[in-house]
């Protein structure tokens, strides 16, 4: 699912991304990046965190009707916060390697804040077709303790960088048949029963 939700966000960035020539990268972003294969100026979409996102927690239960007339039911699907740190990285043979930095990371968050959600073309995999939809955003809070500490533990040099989130549906629960579909409802009114006095 990870690696749909990866894919999905390549796809994204390759099809609007108004600079040309730009690697779209989820390798870690330490001292070793760019690793072989990973051709700059590129942006790293790094998975930092995962976990469940309670305020869109729901027990509600989904009901589909089935050729046969039959209806199964299951559990609405569990939303899990993925959470991104993104970083850009410029080629450095380039004259003004700092000025092409933020130039880049500007072009991502201008891309990234065009969509509420991510569009459904760009979908891959497990997540072609999935619903509800994949809600995503730049946020203002991280999940990491220290971005200061966070650097120093991957050993490399501070970065600007920007926080993005996208909640997945996860289907955890199994469906199961609950009988056939009510089509009609019928109330009958009348007197009650004589009683004999």
């Amino acid at each position: 699912m990870f690696q749909d939700l990866d894919a999905t966000l390549a796809a994204l960035v390759e099809s609007e991304m108004p600079l040309s020539g730009i690697t779209v990268s989820f390798a870690t972003p330490d001292d070793q990046f760019p690793p072989s294969g990973v051709t700059l100026p590129a942006v790293a979409f790094f998975l930092y965190d995962v976990r469940e996102n309670h305020e869109l927690r729901t027990n509600q239960w989904e009901n589909t009707r089935q050729e046969s007339g039959m209806i199964t039911r299951k559990r609405a699907p569990a939303r899990v916060l993925c959470s991104y740190l993104v970083t850009a990285w410029p080629n450095e043979s380039a004259p003004n390697p700092a000025q092409d930095e933020h130039r880049l990371l500007g072009a991502v968050m201008r891309l990234l804040l065009r969509h509420r959600e991510i569009p459904e073309r760009y979908l891959r995999g497990e997540l072609t077709g999935l619903k509800p939809r994949l809600p995503a955003r730049i946020t203002a809070e991280s999940q990491l303790q220290g971005i200061g500490e966070f650097w120093q533990a991957m050993g490399g040099r501070p970065k600007a960088t920007l926080h993005f989130s996208v909640t997945l549906s996860v289907d955890v629960f199994e469906s199961a048949e609950v009988g056939p579909e009510v089509t009609e409802t019928v109330v009958r009114v009348g007197l009650g029963v004589d009683h004999e006095s």
